[in-house]
């Protein structure tokens, strides 16, 4: 059995000052779970990635949700609606560029299959689906991504989260190195209640030039530079959290999660997507109510720093745990990207 990856943490490297949660992952955040479906061989590099925000119907109880583009550079499914209503109804779909419209199609086929009354006795359905483009080491012309991929990584969901080169991150690169996803929480203190937040990402951004690991720039550490590249990847943020927030408050906090992408390096380049998706699980809404007026328990403005460093911490750690979760990857063409677990010993 192939061991576990390490993680940054595994180095000795403390991101932050929040402690993480149980798994350090988003689905530390209770009913939060994952599922992959990893498309590997030889210039086919993809993958599909599904984020499950509770285990019942999403579109009979919707949660509270929100959506910051931080740089619009992507192609991203499902978001108008969350940006006009402030809800969610699907899992979140992660894959490749060209695939968003395949697993798009697959997720309204898996929500259609559960409820007859969707198009019909009902409205429709808002799938969401976020991209990055995994070109560079993926045969992305291919379309390999198909609806038995997408159904798959959501039946498999789980609250164990592979990391690296798996998933919707299999062909992904990061900062000159092999990305992927990763993964991280932070558990906050609000008038003695705990309360989690986690973070998923799907990272494809940045150069190795700009990288810093923990404010530390790494580039001048490392001999065999390669050619440098415009920044014109993405990264996609997904964000949990059980505390009670508005959508508008859910817009506020994962507004700071471009904080945690910057303190790695990146500079939010003009050919880069960021966009990011934020969930609460602590309020339901009904898409069948039974009465016009609903009381909804959020937290005051004046205690909602703590989830904005949480969502900065997490997200930077989360990125870092993508870099040295995956394995050195070649793909089409010979292309090829190192994993940063290749330089940890130069850099500790």
């Amino acid at each position: 059995m192939r061991a576990m990856p390490k993680r940054i943490r595994d180095y000795g490297i403390t991101i932050g000052k929040l402690p993480p949660g149980l798994r350090n992952s988003i689905t530390d955040v209770d009913g939060v779970t994952v599922g992959h479906t990893t498309l590997d061989d030889g210039p086919v590099k993809t993958g599909v990635t599904a984020v499950l925000p509770h285990g019942g119907s999403l579109f009979r109880e919707k949660l509270p949700a929100a959506v910051h583009v931080m740089n619009g550079f992507g192609k991203p499914a499902g978001t108008v609606q969350i940006e006009e209503l402030g809800t969610l109804e699907t899992p979140i779909v992660l894959t490749n560029t060209l695939s968003v419209g395949t697993a798009s199609d697959a997720l309204i086929d898996y929500m259609l299959e559960r409820h007859p009354g969707i198009g019909d006795t009902t409205g429709t359905v808002n799938p969401v689906v976020c991209e990055c483009n995994d070109g560079y080491l993926n045969d992305i012309r291919g379309k390999h991504v198909q609806r038995k991929h997408v159904i798959k990584a959501i039946e498999e969901a789980k609250t164990q989260v592979a990391e690296g080169a798996v998933g919707a991150g299999t062909g992904m690169s990061c900062l000159g190195f092999k990305g992927g996803i990763g993964s991280a929480s932070r558990i906050v203190k609000i008038e003695n209640r705990r309360y989690t937040l986690g973070v998923l990402v799907l990272s494809n951004f940045g150069r190795r030039e700009d990288f810093l690991l923990n404010g530390m720039r790494v580039n001048p550490l490392i001999s065999d530079h390669e050619r440098e590249e415009p920044d014109k990847g993405s990264i996609i943020v997904i964000a949990g959290t059980d505390a009670p927030l508005t959508e508008h408050q859910l817009k506020r906090v994962i507004k700071r999660t471009s904080v945690g992408i910057e303190r790695t390096g990146s500079f939010i380049g003009n050919g880069s997507g960021e966009v990011a998706v934020g969930f609460s699980t602590a309020v339901r809404i009904s898409h069948n109510p039974r009465r016009a007026f609903t009381n909804i328990k959020r937290i005051h403005e004046n205690y909602i720093d703590l989830l904005f460093r949480a969502a900065a911490e997490s997200t930077e750690e989360a990125i870092l745990n993508s870099l040295v979760s995956a394995e050195t990857t070649t793909g089409r063409k010979g292309h090829r990207r190192v994993s940063l677990t290749e330089y940890m010993h130069l850099i500790q």
